[in-house]
């Protein structure tokens, strides 16, 4: 099921005659926006954290390092200029499916255990991100567990 999700990712409306690449772009600048917020949550970005940003966005992108860390970058900015969070959970709940956003809400918590623990901030976050995205409890709770089963693992 990763891989299908990964290729979506990598796939999502690419080329289509209505916009799909700055569409592409969106979902990519919104969701490494959303993940810059979540390293940066509790005040202190680690080196953890900022890696593990970098390789689940080449990951889940199909990018090269040097093209994950522009897009970082590009989701950093996309962070700094924003008023919240809306503007970028809008855009994957537009172009994601619920197995997606589902997904994301996963790779939230795989960069938030990257420095090996939860602050309540970046829990808190991650609520309100998951429920401006549709994602039930169930699935974010879920999700959590999975993600700290691997890091403990």
């Amino acid at each position: 099921m990763f891989e299908q999700i990964k290729e979506f990712f990598r796939s999502v409306v690419v080329g289509d005659e209505n916009g799909g690449d700055r569409r592409e772009h969106e979902v990519r600048v919104a969701s490494a926006a959303l993940l810059f917020h979540i390293i940066e949550a509790d005040g202190i970005v680690t080196d953890e954290e900022r890696q593990r940003l970098i390789d689940v966005l080449g990951g889940e992108f199909g990018l090269s390092v040097t093209e994950a860390e522009r897009l970082a970058g590009e989701g950093k900015l996309a962070d700094q200029q924003s008023v919240d969070l809306y503007q970028f959970t809008s855009v994957l709940k537009r172009e994601l499916g619920e197995d997606h956003r589902i997904r994301f809400v996963e790779l939230l918590w795989e960069v938030t255990y990257a420095d090996g623990e939860v602050h309540e901030l970046e829990d808190n976050l991650i609520w309100r991100i998951s429920e401006l995205l549709g994602v039930s409890t169930r699935e974010r709770m879920l999700m959590k567990h999975e993600a700290a089963g691997r890091k403990s693992g």
